[in-house]
């Protein structure tokens, strides 16, 4: 080991003999993932699949988020058996630490606040305590307040912007939603709020996501976030929260992934909004399948998802290639199951390789005796949504996102897959696309969030609070609230090793494992499924 004394002669050695950049390397920062007992409910799954719907404007209308450039790698935890990945924020001054969902298919940042009612025992915000927030006040230098609207529910908040800090990168001011009225449920456990990873475009706050004001100061060494995502869905006794892998700002970690990255360049014709790419293949059991391509495959890329989602006669065009598959109905319906003694082999393509995604994650569980239920479900289920108009019909959740290395590249805009390494798991090899289709354009929407004025919702906990001064005033939004149709949050679920979550090659699960199976009492699945309904009649099914 080289000792400290030393440091400072060799950093000037090393200027003697290359150009100084003065950039460090990547900062890989470990995940925690939050596990769902595998003993709970697999209708779960059914309360998933709404989330996302409502998510992404599926309705079922049959039922009626000045430094010096680094790359840092930060753990994360996963949550709930691999239904949500969770990482840690700072907020204000002095720092409030939160854990908050990573979620690359929205754009917004919100956290709970000390006054929020139905929050459960999520940790809040406290503003009072931090002296550098501010409101955000509109052209008559009133406070903004905002409502954003899930499928499950609702968030109601005030427009501030204050000191965010996540390891070691910090941004201020960045623009927030302090919430004061939340939808009971629409957290789980100690998580306090979402952080979107999108683009700008899909803000329904109309602010610079935090990843991309990092970019945009120059605090990256190169302008990704990457991710390696673990498993732990087929873990007998998974904890609540387990070791879900790292998230790396500004960079990748060449100890995760093997091989080249297969980088596909979103599918914008305008400023990007969703990660979003063109699926160009799919196969099962080894053959290709028919499934629509060109703006009829536009796949948001989502780490905020747990499953994937497709339309209607692609999912059914993939589940009659597996053998003995059959379609549920009731409460579950769009989705499929299949006996459980199959070995589902599905491969997915968005350019010129297909990366296979494991039966560990394409089985969920036993739905019913010998029969367990399929990791792709009808997105479009009862929709009049249509394809086309930059809308999209894929949402590419963990369900594969656990299979690959992925990373997120703001420039050029792209998103790019790599296979894991022996350290993060491992997986297979990709294979040549069949017959990939080229990419066609798709016009992409500047936001798919509506806009509305609360009349309802009374800010309290920072009306005390000092507005900024003129010269630091953030831009003031046109109206006062505004509503988005989807983004929902990752309902709880997860588990974990306990390993080290800055270890890669502590991972307790391979990628290879078969699921367990998931028993299931029919009355219990009835008992579920019926408050599944109710839910979803009431529009209280919400996810990220």
């Amino acid at each position: 080991m080289v000792c400290y004394t030393l440091l400072p002669l060799l950093s000037l050695v090393a200027a003697t003999l290359a150009t100084p950049t003065n950039v460090p390397s990547p900062l890989h920062v470990p995940l925690t993932r939050r596990s769902a007992n595998r003993n709970a409910s697999i209708e779960r799954f059914a309360s998933h699949a709404e989330h996302v719907r409502n998510k992404y404007g599926f309705k079922n209308t049959t039922l009626a988020l000045g430094k010096r450039a680094q790359t840092v790698g930060v753990g994360i935890i996963d949550q709930n058996a691999d239904s949500s990945y969770i990482g840690q924020v700072t907020i204000g001054t002095p720092p409030q630490s939160f854990k908050i969902v990573l979620d690359t298919g929205s754009s917004d940042l919100w956290v709970a606040a000390t006054e929020c009612l139905s929050c459960g025992q999520t940790p809040p915000f406290d503003p009072t305590k931090s002296s550098t927030i501010q409101q955000v006040t509109g052209l008559g230098g009133q406070a903004q307040t905002i409502t954003i609207r899930y499928g499950s529910g609702r968030v109601d908040g005030i427009l501030a912007s204050d000191t965010v800090s996540m390891s070691g990168f910090t941004v201020n001011p960045q623009r927030l939603v302090v919430v004061e009225q939340m939808t009971d449920g629409l957290l789980d456990g100690d998580v306090s709020g979402i952080m979107g990873l999108a683009f700008e475009a899909l803000a329904s706050t109309q602010a610079t996501p935090f990843w991309q004001a990092l970019v945009n100061s120059n605090q990256f060494n190169s302008p990704e976030i990457s991710f390696w995502l673990a498993r732990h869905l087929d873990d007998v006794n998974p904890a609540v929260e387990e070791a879900g892998g790292v998230m790396t700002l500004g960079g990748t970690n060449s100890s995760l992934f093997s091989g080249d990255i297969e980088f596909n360049s979103l599918v914008n014709d305008g400023p990007p909004s969703f990660w979003m790419l063109e699926l160009t293949g799919v196969t099962v059991q080894g053959k290709s399948v028919s499934v629509p391509t060109g703006s009829s495959a536009l796949s948001a890329i989502d780490t905020g998802t747990t499953l994937i989602g497709g339309p209607s006669d692609a999912v059914q065009a993939i589940y009659s290639a597996v053998p003995g598959a059959q379609a549920l109905n009731g409460q579950m319906e769009g989705f499929f199951a299949f006996p459980c003694s199959t070995k589902v082999d599905i491969s997915m393509a968005f350019g010129g390789k297909l990366w296979p995604i494991s039966e560990a994650d394409m089985n969920l569980g036993t739905v019913s005796p010998g029969m367990c239920l399929g990791g792709i479900f009808d997105l479009t289920l009862g929709s009049s949504v249509g394809s086309g108009g930059g809308n999209p019909t894929w949402v590419v959740g963990d369900t594969f996102l656990k299979n690959v290395y992925s990373v997120f590249r703001a420039n050029p805009a792209a998103v790019g897959f790599a296979q894991l390494s022996d350290a993060a798991g491992g997986s297979p090899a990709p294979s040549s696309s069949v017959a990939p289709s080229a990419p066609s354009s798709a016009v992409i929407p500047s936001t798919i969030l509506s806009s509305s004025v609360s009349e309802s919702f009374v800010p309290t906990l920072l009306s005390s609070i000092g507005h900024p001064s003129a010269a630091g005033n953030p831009t003031a939004v046109p109206s006062a609230t505004f509503s988005a149709t989807g983004d929902p949050l990752p309902s709880v679920s997860g588990s974990g090793t306990g390993d080290d979550p800055l270890n890669p090659t502590a991972s307790g699960s391979s990628s290879n494992n078969a699921a367990t199976a998931l028993s299931v009492n029919v009355g219990g699945l009835t008992g579920v499924a019926l408050a599944l309904l109710a839910s979803v009649l009431s529009g209280m099914v919400v996810f990220a």
